[in-house]
C-alpha cells in the first residue's frame, strides 16, 4: 500500500478501535438505501443453502439448520410475497453447496454432507417440478464455491477440496458435459461471490490460506483461451487516489446480486459477522457504501435478483440460524421504522 498522511491513518486507527467492540459492523453515516421486510421464509431457519432465480420466482434449497443438513425445496413468488414448498431435492442432504439456473431450469451441486466433500450434480425443471441428476461435475469434489450462468451454459468455480481453488468448469445441458476452462488469473479461494452483468460474470471476496482475498477478477466466455479473465481494481485501499480510500469491502460468505447498472454485496465475516452494503458501478468499476443491511449480521446468507429486484434473505448470526428476507431498495432513503 502506498504511504499517506499521518493523520488520516491516526484518525483511522482511533474508529477502528472503537467499532472493533461489535460484531455488527455498519457502514458510518450512509443512509442511501432502504431495506424493506418480506414474508419470512416458511422452511427450517438455515444458512449455506443453494439460491436460484427462474423469472419472478426465487428458490431456496438444502443448508444446515444447526443440527443436520437439508434438502427441501422452497419457492418465493415475489410478485405476490409468498412462500410453496416444492419438490424435495432427491441427492444427499448437503450445505455449503452451488447452483445456477438456465431459462426454466435449475441446477445444483458440489457442497458438503458434514464428513464428505460431494460432486454431484442435479437438475430442477419448474415447469414440471421435478428432479434429474446430470452428468458428475467435471472438477474436484468440493464445497463454497461460486455458481452462475451466462446465456446457455452453467459454471462452477473456486471454492476448497482440501486446497483452496481457482480453476473454472463450463456445463452445457444440450450434450450434459463439463468442460474446462483456463482458470482465473486472480488468488485461489472458497466463500466468494459471482454474479453476472452484461454476458460477463464477476468473482470477488473470499477467503484462501493467507487471509481474505481484495483482487477483482471479471469473466468473459465469449474470448478465446488466455483472454477470458480480466482483473478489475482491488477491494482494498491500495492507491493513493480517494475512491478507495474508505474500503471495507473484503470478506467471505457474502451474498451478492445485480439490480439495474449496478451490483451489491452484503453480510458476510472477515473477523466478525458483518451487515455493511457495498454498491458496484460497472461503468466506473467503483464502489459506494450503502444502507447496511437492516436485519442481524449474517454469514452464509441467499440472495437472489428477480425480475431487476434484489433480495437477501436467511444465514446465521452467530448464535442463531435466521429465516427473515428483505428487499432492498437502493435509491430509498433509510427509513429505520419502516418494517417494525
Amino acid at each position: 500500500m502506498k504511504s499517506k498522511n499521518l493523520l488520516p491513518g491516526l484518525i483511522a486507527l482511533f474508529v477502528l478501535g472503537i467499532t472493533s467492540c461489535t460484531n455488527e459492523t455498519d457502514t458510518e453515516d450512509t443512509t442511501e438505501g432502504n431495506w424493506i421486510l418480506r414474508s419470512s421464509f416458511e422452511g427450517v431457519a438455515r444458512s449455506e443453502a443453494v439460491a436460484f432465480s427462474i423469472g419472478s420466482r426465487g428458490y431456496i434449497v438444502t443448508g444446515y439448520d444447526g443440527s443436520k443438513r437439508l434438502k427441501d425445496l422452497w419457492q418465493y413468488d415475489s410478485d405476490y410475497n409468498f412462500w410453496q414448498q416444492k419438490a424435495e431435492f432427491p441427492g444427499t442432504a448437503r450445505h455449503a453447496a452451488t447452483g445456477f439456473s438456465i431459462e426454466d431450469r435449475g441446477y445444483i451441486g458440489t457442497g458438503s454432507d458434514g464428513y464428505n466433500r460431494l460432486n454431484d450434480f442435479w437438475e430442477y425443471n419448474s415447469t414440471t417440478n421435478t428432479w434429474t441428476q446430470k452428468a458428475d461435475f467435471g472438477g474436484s469434489a468440493r464445497l463454497d464455491a461460486v455458481g452462475f450462468s451466462i446465456g446457455s451454459k452453467g459454471y462452477i468455480s473456486t471454492g476448497y477440496d482440501g486446497n483452496w481453488l481457482k480453476d473454472i468448469w463450463e456445463f452445457d445441458p444440450a450434450n450434459n458435459g463439463w468442460t474446462q476452462r483456463v482458470s482465473m488469473s486472480g488468488e485461489k479461494r472458497r466463500g466468494a461471490v459471482a454474479f453476472v452483468y452484461n454476458n460477463k460474470a464477476y468473482i470477488v471476496t473470499g477467503n484462501y490460506s493467507g487471509g481474505t482475498t481484495n483482487d477483482f477478477n471479471v469473466f468473459d466466455p465469449s474470448q478465446p483461451e488466455g483472454q477470458a479473465w480480466t482483473m478489475l481494481r482491488k477491494i482494498t485501499n491500495v492507491s493513493d487516489e480517494s475512491y478507495d480510500d474508505d474500503y471495507t469491502i473484503v470478506r467471505s460468505k457474502a451474498v451478492a446480486f445485480v439490480m439495474n447498472n449496478k451490483a451489491y454485496i452484503t453480510t458476510g465475516e472477515n473477523g466478525s459477522i458483518l451487515k455493511d452494503t457495498w454498491e458496484y458501478d460497472f461503468a466506473t468499476d467503483t464502489w459506494t457504501a450503502k444502507t447496511s443491511f437492516e436485519g442481524t449480521s449474517r454469514s452464509g446468507a441467499s440472495a437472489f435478483s428477480l425480475n431487476n429486484r434484489g433480495f437477501v434473505l436467511l444465514g446465521k448470526s452467530s448464535t442463531l440460524q435466521l429465516e427473515d428476507i428483505r428487499e432492498f431498495f437502493p435509491n430509498e432513503e433509510y427509513n429505520e421504522y419502516e418494517d417494525q
